[in-house]
């Protein structure tokens, strides 16, 4: 008998990204999107890695979605690729939405649920060059692609993520320009911060309109924030009004922060903000999808970093490291920093259901004798587990746990060099190897609990 049993009808998933796993990148009328644009960059991605061959997941998603069933798993998250449904940011390209029905229809026959992120970081590449998050237009193009995908499954999906974590997009794209589209720009940044959470409030109308049985919602990466001495607490505060507050208020709350505002008013933010696009982007949710890898331990060096920073207005702020166990990314493990964040988002919104949409970690997994022995992984999500599961015995409105990820893919800059997968990848073959850690995870499916 489970010692922690989780909520009748939790859902138990695993998720995926369009750019990561399908491969296929000039297949059946796919454009470019920014992301293979910056694979051609030298040095911008790690082996100079692309998104070819991914997991070859839009060939194999019939055998994937077995594998799924196998794991027992009910749910299952991924994005659609939005060169793919509208290429260069154009007219629909009937072949695209194809792939995704196949996808759904498939899914839903093997009785589990498909959720759909619409933007997973994947900007066509022609709409980059007229501007991309920056102009304000973009908003109003990726309102037309949903409007696109709801169309075509609004009568077969219901739950609907409109953006992933848009501080990636916005910050780590347009601000340090680690990510796509490796623009470098302080205010280009603000401009697509703003202008991602628009695009967010006119996709959830658009899913309104389209499908009377959806659930709207957006999904953040989210760090709970500490100053580790009083001195470095006014630092902090800035470092979570731009990781969290600046995404979290206009959700929760129908508002920018007035203090994040403040920070920000020497660049410009304010200017992009024009008259309803609070109310828009404030629109009812009927959920928080919450992306969950570690928290943020800041101190104020009172030296300010030279070149390129996502800490706008933050820029003497510095991460050190305590010690604690480290992912292959270098990543400390903090669990217990999701239970305070999932009782901190209770206490803020208690009538908002929230749903765990990543939370994994990337090991360096090797196959020996046809297994991967991942324990570290194996202890890394059960902890997690725990941490939701102790958020829930005290309150918290917890309604789901997705795995990152399903599959070893391509790991944005670092390319293939970091696997997060609960199922091995041999990208010469494309043969699937369950690890430890998927063998455990159906396990904890199976009994519905933590032993």
């Amino acid at each position: 008998m489970s010692v922690l049993s989780f909520p009748p009808g939790f859902h138990w998933g695993a998720a995926t990204a369009s750019f990561q796993v399908e491969g296929s990148t000039t297949a059946d009328g796919r454009t470019d999107s920014i992301w293979d644009a910056l694979c051609r960059v030298p040095g911008a991605v790690v082996n100079g890695d692309s998104g070819e061959p991914g997991a070859d997941h839009y060939r194999r998603y019939r055998s994937d979605v077995e594998l799924m069933k196998s794991l027992g798993l009910n749910a299952y998250r991924f994005s659609t690729a939005w060169p793919r449904v509208r290429p260069d940011g154009g007219a629909e390209n009937p072949k695209g939405l194809d792939f995704y029905e196949r996808l759904v229809d498939c899914l839903l026959d093997n009785g589990i649920t498909p959720w759909i992120t619409l933007y997973h970081w994947d900007l066509p590449q022609a709409l980059e060059a007229e501007g991309g998050w920056a102009d304000r237009d973009t908003a109003f193009r990726f309102a037309d692609y949903a409007a696109s995908v709801l169309d075509r499954l609004g009568d077969r999906v219901h739950h609907w993520i409109t953006l992933n974590e848009p501080w990636c997009s916005a910050f780590l794209g347009y601000a340090v320009g680690r990510h796509a589209p490796g623009r470098t720009s302080p205010r280009a940044a603000l401009a697509a911060v703003h202008h991602l959470m628009l695009a967010h409030g006119l996709a959830v109308d658009v899913i309104r309109g389209s499908a009377a049985q959806a659930q709207a919602g957006i999904t953040l990466n989210l760090f709970p924030v500490v100053a580790v001495q009083p001195q470095d607490a006014e630092v902090a505060r800035r470092v979570d009004g731009l990781q969290n507050r600046i995404f979290l208020d206009p959700v929760l709350h129908g508002r920018y922060p007035e203090d994040v505002l403040a920070d920000l008013a020497p660049h410009g933010f304010t200017d992009y903000v024009l008259d309803g696009d609070v109310a828009t982007i404030s629109r009812t949710v009927d959920f928080l999808g919450v992306n969950y890898y570690r928290d943020l331990q800041v101190i104020d060096s009172g030296v300010p970093v030279t070149g390129p920073t996502e800490w706008i207005g933050a820029e003497t702020a510095r991460f050190p490291a305590r010690g604690r166990p480290l992912t292959d990314m270098g990543w400390e493990v903090v669990p217990e920093g999701l239970t305070d964040l999932l009782l901190s988002l209770h206490r803020q919104r208690p009538d908002l259901p929230v749903y765990i949409t990543e939370n994994g970690a990337a090991y360096a997994d090797e196959v020996v004798d046809g297994q991967v022995h991942d324990s570290d992984r194996v202890e890394f999500l059960a902890a997690h587990l725990r941490a939701v599961h102790a958020a829930i015995s005290e309150g918290a409105d917890v309604r789901g746990y997705f795995c990152w990820s399903l599959l070893d893919n391509f790991e944005w800059a670092e390319g293939y060099a970091k696997r997060f997968g609960i199922v091995h990848v041999d990208y010469a073959t494309q043969r699937r190897t369950p690890k430890d850690s998927a063998h455990w995870y159906a396990r904890v499916i199976a009994d519905h609990g933590l032993g």
